[in-house]
């Protein structure tokens, strides 16, 4: 009997999970230290006071960033439920009377698929997937409108479908209060639910109904008037120095160096 392929192995599909601090590049190095501690204190408390062992995470750290694929036996619903409450809730405990710079304000993203170790990391589609939703514009939108929420969170579709429209077994998981969203980052195009803990679907609706905002165009000059000159032109006794490229820089140079 020959051995087994790799092709052949048993394929185990994981919970995965990262948390990413928003604004973080903004911060100088020593709050970028605190931030990072704090993020995995935070992450460690939601986890003990929702019956979480992290200890059996396999965790990546990414600097401001923590993705961590969980094991096997772990309940989804309680994940999706009370971790992510109890998150909310340190979170807050965290920042509360901070000044707004030292506010910690968080996104995570969840899925569920194929995750491998693998020697950077982890390999497979749904560390991919979770990545691609982290980054999803309209995270970055719900924190800027919503001032007032220090999280938010992303899972994909299929988690949506299998866990929270079932209402998570007796986890109190509403299905009313996630909004659908079309995340479409690199090579990666697919649906998700963004979900903000206190806050309502007529709130988040507005907010991530154009993942890539448009910006207000600027109003055109009433009339015939001729737009304004984009060129600087400057003179002196040796001749003339113009920035830019145009009609007007030109003109002047030929006047002055006839």
């Amino acid at each position: 009997m020959t051995s087994p392929s790799k092709s052949q192995e048993i394929i185990t599909r994981h919970l995965c999970m990262a948390a990413d601090v928003e604004q973080y590049s903004h911060l100088d190095t020593p709050s970028q230290e605190a931030f990072q501690a704090d993020l995995v204190r935070v992450l460690e408390e939601a986890a003990v006071l929702s019956g979480l062992d992290r200890t059996t995470w396999q965790r990546q750290p990414q600097g401001d960033q923590e993705f961590a694929v969980l094991p096997l036996e772990t309940p989804e619903p309680l994940v999706l439920g009370c971790f992510v409450r109890n998150l909310a809730i340190r979170l807050g405990e965290r920042n509360a009377n901070r000044a707004e710079q030292e506010r910690m304000r968080l996104k995570l993203a969840i899925d569920f698929g194929v995750a491998r170790t693998a020697a950077l990391g982890h390999s497979g589609p749904a560390p991919v997937s979770v990545a691609r939703y982290l980054s999803a514009n309209q995270l970055k939108q719900v924190l800027k409108a919503i001032s007032s929420t220090d999280l938010v969170v992303i899972i994909s579709d299929q988690l949506y479908q299998d866990v929270v429209r079932l209402r998570g077994e007796g986890e109190g998981l509403d299905p009313a209060r996630y909004v659908r969203v079309h995340v479409e980052r690199k090579e990666f195009s697919g649906y998700g639910w963004v979900h903000v803990p206190e806050h309502g679907p007529e709130e988040l609706k507005p907010l991530v109904s154009h993942p890539d905002p448009q910006p207000v165009p600027e109003p055109k000059p009433e009339g015939d008037a001729a737009p304004p000159p984009t060129n600087v032109v400057k003179r002196n006794k040796g001749g003339v120095f113009h920035f830019g490229s145009g009609d007007a820089a030109k003109t002047m140079h030929k006047k002055y160096t006839r």
